[in-house]
């Protein structure tokens, strides 16, 4: 009897301690997918829980902002240049403050042209084609500061997501679709729906946490971040707006959907991503197991994983710290590269006929493809490699319906824009190289144009 007894309190012992883990793994994760995934209307516009934070405080502080990020770069090149001539300790000794502080003199000078861009900008002195509304004018005035504010919430509460098992638990319970589709993990689902419902930028993000974290390979994290970082809901109704098809945005968007699948098959299977290899990031090996455990269903094995996960978490302190390592490395690190070859990137497609003798091949396909006025369409189709919104910002001035549409539908389908998601990336440490982002632009960009001409000739 006493053993019996014994072995009673065992197991509800054991039930207890299963039940505890299931609300630490639930609990965290369920206010992360509220935060990150679940998309609502706020203000007349469909958003995420964290965009409404960073919404608020972008429209409270949008007139600080220029000048709080200038600051931020400024101080960013200050303790770079510390590092590099007096290498001190509470730097060089912390592993955060030395990668974020300790780069190379690529990266410096990088960072100081972003500093010198931002300040010819804040205070209009310089060269015009620098600071102009078009060109340094749009990075530091309009965009720098919706990504602060995203990153400032999306980095903070990112451990939510990433850190409490829900990547684990959805990557046991998709892992049969991911595989087979896109060669990818199913964890890799909620870098998707992260993109769709809030923005790229943070799917990007997600990708090379989870890469450094060691839950993808080196192939595995070029596949997620060049293939399913899509541009928001929210971002593709103000492209829509722009270009004039508001009333199309239902169709607009599943051809988005439509052609952006395919290309995430298609991309994969072949070079350069295809080559890349099913390594791990040296410094933490593998850490993923999404296998399901025998005889147990899929969702018992993703929950069992997932609690697992969580129980890893000894305290709160430390996933707050990492969240605002997240933030500094953001606003240090990355925003000065933005600042610097968005700033480059929209000189050379405002002020050079580069994008438009780069055209020159694309008009024949246009031509083929039966799309009206495909001489000034075809600037359209490649100058998104430099930033999303400018074939927007070009394709506005066509009459033809069914061309803006295309127009439209290729500017969030390509993914690779070097003002944002490409400097995230060529910063990042997952191996991609600038001329394989450009190699899998085009790529997108020939698998995608005929989808959405095609939806396109049908809707018109």
């Amino acid at each position: 009897m006493d053993v019996e007894k014994e072995s009673y309190i065992k197991l509800e012992e054991k039930e207890q301690i299963l039940q505890k883990g299931f609300w630490g793994f639930f609990i965290p994760s369920f206010l992360g997918v509220l935060l990150f995934l679940v998309p609502f209307s706020f203000q007349g516009e469909i958003t995420i829980g964290v965009g409404v934070f960073a919404t608020y405080v972008h429209s409270v502080f949008l007139s600080y902002l220029p000048s709080f990020m200038t600051g931020i770069m400024f101080l960013s090149i200050v303790f770079s240049l510390l590092t590099k001539g007096f290498q001190p300790k509470w730097i060089i000794q912390h592993p955060f403050f030395n990668s974020l502080f300790n780069i190379s003199n690529l990266w410096l000078m990088i960072r100081m042209i972003g500093v010198l861009f931002s300040c010819f900008t804040l205070w209009e002195i310089g060269p015009e084609w620098v600071w102009s509304d078009v060109t340094g004018g749009t990075m530091l005035n309009v965009l720098i500061p919706v990504l602060t504010t995203w990153f400032l919430f999306a980095g903070l509460l990112m451990p939510l997501l990433l850190e409490f098992g829900l990547m684990d638990f959805i990557g046991v319970l998709l892992r049969k679709i991911m595989v087979p589709l896109f060669t990818l993990p199913g964890r890799s689902a909620i870098d998707a729906v992260a993109s769709w419902m809030g923005s790229g930028t943070v799917g990007v993000l997600i990708t090379i946490k989870q890469y450094e974290a060691g839950y993808y390979s080196k192939r595995e994290a070029a596949v997620i971040a060049t293939n399913f970082s899509v541009a928001s809901i929210a971002f593709s109704l103000v492209i829509i707006q722009f270009i004039g098809l508001e009333h199309m945005f239902v169709p607009f968007y599943l051809t988005v959907f439509i052609a952006g699948s395919l290309a995430a098959i298609i991309c994969p299977r072949i070079p350069p991503l295809s080559r890349k290899e099913d390594t791990y990031y040296e410094l933490v090996g593998k850490q993923i197991n999404e296998d399901v455990s025998t005889g147990k269903s899929s969702f018992a094995s993703g929950v069992e994983q997932a609690i697992k996960k969580a129980e890893q978490v000894k305290s709160f302190t430390n996933i707050f710290k990492q969240g605002v390592q997240n933030v500094l490395d953001i606003w240090f690190g990355l925003i000065p590269l933005v600042m610097a070859l968005g700033t480059l990137a929209l000189v050379v497609a405002e002020y050079t006929p580069l994008f438009t003798i780069l055209a020159y091949p694309i008009v024949p396909i246009l031509t083929l493809l039966q799309l009206p006025e495909a001489q000034a369409a075809a600037p359209a189709m490649i100058v998104g490699f430099a930033d999303m919104f400018l074939p927007a910002v070009l394709g506005s001035g066509i009459e033809s319906e069914l061309t803006r549409f295309v127009v439209a539908v290729m500017s969030l389908t390509q993914l690779i824009y070097m003002s944002e998601i490409g400097i995230l990336l060529l910063k990042s440490k997952i191996p991609l190289r600038f001329s394989e982002l450009l190699i899998i632009f085009i790529q997108r960009t020939f698998i995608t144009l005929p989808v959405a001409t095609v939806i396109g000739h049908i809707l018109y």
